[in-house]
């Protein structure tokens, strides 16, 4: 983390100097924003959280409920949501606050004595490899709370308006400016008391699954329901059941149970299989109590026993995935929308499914993580709005992939165990086969199943031999690496933060940048002085060298050999109002046997590779260095020249 570059400042340095204007009046609505936000969940928050850090963006966003939340429902923080939280800066207080999942235990009926249970299995929760963050669990408000406070601190102080509730929307697409209308009630109580107008450039949906903003888009989810109750609770509780603090399934004959250990020490989440629903029955028709469900869960369990003595929260939901077939209000469909959208919905605004593969929360920032950076481009004029159609184009499709994961995940959770060699009954699900599922798609429930396919932000695999652990339309898969100018050993990933900025990592040939004209030295060289340079036609003149394409280099040298004072200008750059040098740049690999970033990440050797990372954290193309045509073709197709 960098601070200092325009003076010493004493203090937090993650309490950022305040934009002028940026005072909150929680009493009354601006009358114009440039995004209005509706809901601080997950997706609002996280939304608002990437908005707030720039101060040339009015960004507001509203709450129906009176306050914070302060029970969330929520808990499961996969892997790359962690990733996530690196770029915003506060993945170390989740981590030191959750509980990390580090294996989970699987449970079926005693072969001997059927109506009992036995544990059959045990995996480790992610594969090794798979991220520098684990698994962990955490409440949901306390996720809330560290979004909340980044808010609070940012340039813009944004804080959410509560207490207020969307009515409706109207888009006058001749508008000039500020063409969403917007009506609020504004509650005291739960009572009306007023309504507010807001004017808008862009709205964002994040008001959950009965969203007004996606009725007042005329949009629905589409899907079915599995027809299965099931309930959650949390519970402080007393049990010799020998795998109360890893996440285990547990398949008996009365009924399918999962537990989740939550953070503290204490706490255990158990989602606990109820009754099979009729065609057209509702959950709430059942009336079920939390006494049938703490009795459902003791019945599971047996032999072992249950003894609940405190219940912070339990529901009981039925299993559905359902998905809207867009997420604006452009008009037309798939790849061809016949307008710019100036509403989107996100979350579970527009895609729900069951919490058994802990995906709900987590799919859902990503969502409005992905769009943040696009809004906030086209805001300030780096990018054309087209740019905001590749949010549904990008979005619904690997939502729907997610979908049609925990649909059949969902299915095998709820169906009975299967017994013995040969009596199998019918529908009932091998154990065995579950376990080696819930193996095979372990990417998948860590958050790594996104792969978005080719478009205007997202290149074509023709040189993806150059870095073949960099999948063009994956998450960029961190790396450790070796600080040149102090030693010190970081993960390279950490460099790309929730800031808008594209990184450009550039791995040195075997040539490092000996030649000015080609590899990693004639890369610079273009950056810097080609007038069809991607950095000298879109970055305003006055603004430091890195405000919009951030370079990095990766030599294969180790760092005792090379020197950042004599690298080329974009390597060791002034910066800020006192023309500091930045002296974190470049990188060597990490010299522990197995670590080389060069190996872990198949970079070809000898010609090295330039791997383009988008604010999102999401490779977009994989470009020989000596590639300066493709480079430059690649953003003019959607970035707009100063």
């Amino acid at each position: 983390m960098q601070f200092h570059l325009n003076g010493f400042r004493p203090g937090d340095p993650l309490i950022l100097d305040a934009a002028p204007g940026s005072t909150h009046d929680a009493a009354t609505l601006p009358a114009e924003v440039d995004v209005l936000i509706v809901g601080s969940g997950p997706a609002g928050l996280t939304l608002a959280a990437q908005l707030a850090g720039f101060d040339g963006i009015r960004t507001c966003i509203v709450e129906q409920k009176e306050g914070p939340l302060q029970l969330g429902q929520a808990d499961g923080i996969a892997c790359r949501t962690m990733e996530m939280f690196e770029a915003f800066n506060f993945s170390e207080k989740v981590l030191k606050e959750a509980c990390w999942i580090n294996e989970v235990t699987f449970w079926k009926p005693d072969a001997a004595q059927p109506e009992l249970i036995q544990r059959h299995g045990r995996v480790q929760d992610t594969e090794d490899g798979l991220s520098e963050f684990p698994h962990v669990v955490l409440n949901q408000a306390r996720v809330h709370d560290f979004y909340l406070e980044l808010m609070r601190n940012s340039p813009t102080r944004l804080e959410p308006h509560y207490a207020r509730r969307f009515l409706s929307l109207d888009v006058d697409a001749s508008a000039a400016d500020h063409p969403v209308t917007v009506r609020l009630e504004r509650l005291q109580g739960g009572q009306v008391v007023g309504v507010e107008t807001v004017r808008a450039r862009y709205v964002v949906g994040c008001d959950g699954a009965r969203s007004a903003v996606r009725k007042a888009m005329g949009l629905q989810l589409v899907g079915d329901s599995a027809n299965h109750a099931w309930g959650v609770m949390d519970v402080l509780a007393v049990t010799d059941f020998p795998d109360i603090r890893f996440k285990s399934a547990v398949q008996s004959l009365h009924g399918n149970l999962m537990v989740i250990p939550r953070e503290g020490g204490y706490l255990v989440r158990l989602y606990v299989e109820m009754d099979k629903l009729a065609e057209d029955e509702r959950v709430a028709n059942r009336n079920i109590s939390l006494e049938q469900l703490i009795a459902a869960a003791q019945r599971i369990l047996h032999p072992f026993k249950l003894e609940v003595k405190e219940v912070p929260w339990w529901s009981v939901y039925e299993i559905g995935q359902r998905i809207c077939d867009r997420y604006d209000d452009a008009a037309g469909t798939g790849d061809t929308p016949a307008q710019t959208p100036r509403v989107f919905i996100a979350g579970d605004a527009c895609h729900t499914h069951s919490p058994k593969a802990g995906q709900g929360m987590n799919f859902s920032m990503q969502d409005t993580f992905n769009l943040g950076w696009k809004l906030a481009a086209v805001l300030k004029g780096q990018a054309a709005p087209g740019l905001l159609n590749t949010y549904s184009q990008e979005r619904q499709p690997v939502a729907q992939e997610l979908i049609d994961f925990d649909r059949e995940w969902a299915k095998m959770f709820s169906d009975r165990a299967r017994q013995g060699a040969d009596g199998l009954p019918e529908g009932g699900v091998d154990p065995a086969e579950f376990k080696r599922y819930f193996e095979q798609h372990g990417r998948f429930t860590a958050g790594m199943g996104t792969h978005y396919r080719p478009s205007i932000i997202c290149g074509d695999a023709g040189h993806q031999h150059l870095a073949r652990g960099f999948v063009v339309g994956t998450r960029f898969h961190s790396a450790p690496v070796v600080r040149v100018s102090d030693a010190r050993p970081v993960h390279l990933g950490h460099a790309g933060k929730a800031d808008g900025r594209w990184r450009l990592y550039a791995f040195a040939g075997a040539g490092g940048v000996a030649s000015a004209e080609s590899g990693l030295g004639g890369l610079c060289r273009y950056l810097e002085t080609a007038p069809d340079s991607p950095l000298r036609r879109f970055t305003r003149p006055g603004d430091d060298l890195d405000s919009v394409f951030d370079l990095r280099a990766i030599f294969q040298q180790p760092h005792q050999g090379l020197d950042v004072t004599s690298m080329p200008t974009l390597l060791f750059p002034r910066k800020g109002r006192l023309a500091l040098h930045d002296y974190e740049k470049v990188f060597s690999p990490d010299p522990k046997p197995g670590m080389d970033v060069f190996d872990l990440r198949g970079i070809h050797r000898e010609s090295g590779a330039l791997v383009v990372v988008r604010p999102d954290q999401y490779i977009a193309h994989v470009l020989p260095l000596e590639a300066h045509a493709e480079l430059a073709a690649f953003f003019n197709a959607f970035m707009t020249p100063v």
